[in-house]
């Protein structure tokens, strides 16, 4: 049995009732909230452990609500909405987001993916055990507080983020596919049509460069990412 607690947002009751139903049959713990104010004043008395938004939403969006949990937690949010353009999806997954479904979408695939990040943040969690510390260049994560940061600033990552940054630190100057990382940080086993990594990587990026860090992570085009250390620049 899960013992997770999961907040459901969405001004469809029909749709909030049946994702919870799904998520108690696996164990899940859920509340649902008709608007975004009413989950943000939840969350802060208590934490869940993921949050399902939608994005348009009566007091606080599914945007907004987003940027204003991601400000203050690290916690994993999966963003469902009719909206489908690319933009839309952009700008989800650059407030925070770490994954984004477009409605219609499969109760079960929404429990596929909510198991998979919390799979990854297990995995990352026991299998760095032994050194609770990595350094990759001028980027330290700490394990224990999930937290990764350059010169003693933090870049702000969500969990989906952190778990990205420490499998391509791991395999530093590697190639790694699109489908290597959709298996070990989405638990993806079967190849599937989604852009999430590079929505992911896109606004890593955008963190490693205003943090002034000498790590880039380079597109290989048709294939995947390599993550590597400018020219230069000395490892200590």
């Amino acid at each position: 049995m899960n013992s997770k607690l999961i907040y459901i947002a969405d001004d469809e009751i029909n749709i909030c009732n049946i994702i919870k139903s799904f998520l108690e049959k696996e164990g899940f713990e859920v509340r649902i909230f008709n608007d975004g104010l009413s989950l943000f004043q939840a969350f802060n008395e208590k934490e869940a452990d993921a949050l399902v938004l939608d994005i348009v939403m009566p007091e606080i969006d599914g945007f907004e609500l987003c940027s204003l949990i991601r400000s203050k937690s690290s916690v994993p949010i999966i963003i469902v909405s009719a909206k489908d353009t690319e933009m839309d999806k952009i700008t989800g997954l650059g407030l925070g987001g770490d994954d984004y479904l477009t409605k219609p979408f499969s109760p079960l695939e929404l429990i596929a993916r909510i198991n998979s990040i919390f799979r990854r943040i297990e995995l990352d969690s026991s299998s760095i055990q032994s050194s609770n510390i990595l350094k990759i260049s001028d980027i330290t994560i700490n394990i224990d507080t999930k937290e990764a940061v350059v010169n003693d600033v933090s870049l702000n990552l969500s969990s989906m983020e952190l778990s990205l940054l420490i499998y391509l630190s791991k395999n530093k100057n590697r190639a790694v596919s699109r489908e290597e990382l959709l298996g070990k940080i989405w638990g993806f086993e079967n190849k599937v049509e989604t852009r999430a990594t590079d929505d992911m990587i896109k606004r890593m990026r955008k963190k490693l460069s205003s943090s002034g860090s000498k790590v880039e992570i380079h597109t290989i085009w048709g294939f995947g990412f390599r993550l590597y250390e400018r020219e230069g620049f000395d490892e200590k």
